[in-house]
């Protein structure tokens, strides 16, 4: 189902607060819903044979949000590393986390340890959930690193490139996404991935993230076996 080159594609996971109002419902059943469609959606696309999933869970922007809906998120968050991110281990999935997890609590941060350390030989598809992330502040972090190696003597000014970067950024070990679905109906990335979109085809989506679904996602990548991956060359 899936095109030979798509491996990886990111989520710009949109609309779960709309979703909410328009059914007269409190703002963190939009996110629970959200939670719900996260876990079928990384179902559906090991599934159909997608090897790499990057989701935009929680921005380092979104903790500006009302102080009960971040708690809300974080608490919902909790329960989800509990229990909802099992069915995903049992489906062979390793799980991942990017972002600044200084700003997370404590228990949330040795909760996202641990499913890192059990999931780490999973093979049949890699979550990666970007949380309390940030794209300038992951190429910050990435040129302090950098910067780090120049001190210490391990490189020189001159050996800085863009091999090098990359090596620095949160996703190191992750190819570069494919493609990038942005659900809720809004055409911009949001500071997510700046540098691993570079080349990207991106698709943006109507559909409120609580109602996105497999048959979508597959209506998605059909579109985009149809494109013409250039890099820049032409």
């Amino acid at each position: 189902m899936s095109n030979s080159d798509l491996q990886h594609i990111a989520f710009i996971m949109d609309g779960n607060r709309r979703w909410a109002k328009q059914r007269g419902l409190p703002v963190v059943q939009g996110h629970k819903k959200g939670a719900d469609v996260l876990v079928e959606i990384a179902k559906a696309a090991e599934q159909i044979g997608i090897k790499y999933l990057t989701v935009y869970a929680f921005s380092t922007e979104n903790w500006q949000r009302s102080p009960d809906e971040v708690e809300h998120l974080m608490n919902l968050l909790r329960q989800y590393l509990d229990t909802g991110f099992k069915e995903l281990q049992e489906h062979n999935a390793r799980i991942l986390f990017i972002g600044e997890r200084q700003m997370l609590a404590a228990d949330i941060v040795a909760k996202i340890n641990k499913i890192e350390q059990e999931t780490a030989q999973n093979t049949a598809v890699t979550l990666c959930v970007a949380l309390s992330y940030g794209g300038r502040q992951e190429l910050v972090a990435a040129t302090k690193k950098v910067v780090q190696k120049v001190q210490n003597g391990e490189i020189t000014p001159e050996e800085i490139d863009c091999d090098l970067l990359e090596q620095c950024l949160y996703t190191a070990e992750l190819p570069e996404p494919d493609l990038m679905i942005r659900t809720g109906g809004e055409m911009r990335i949001s500071n997510y991935l700046p540098w691993q979109l570079s080349y990207s085809e991106f698709y943006f989506s109507d559909t409120l993230w609580p109602d996105f679904n497999k048959e979508e996602l597959i209506r998605i990548i059909e579109e985009y076996s149809k494109r013409e991956r250039r890099y820049g060359k032409s």
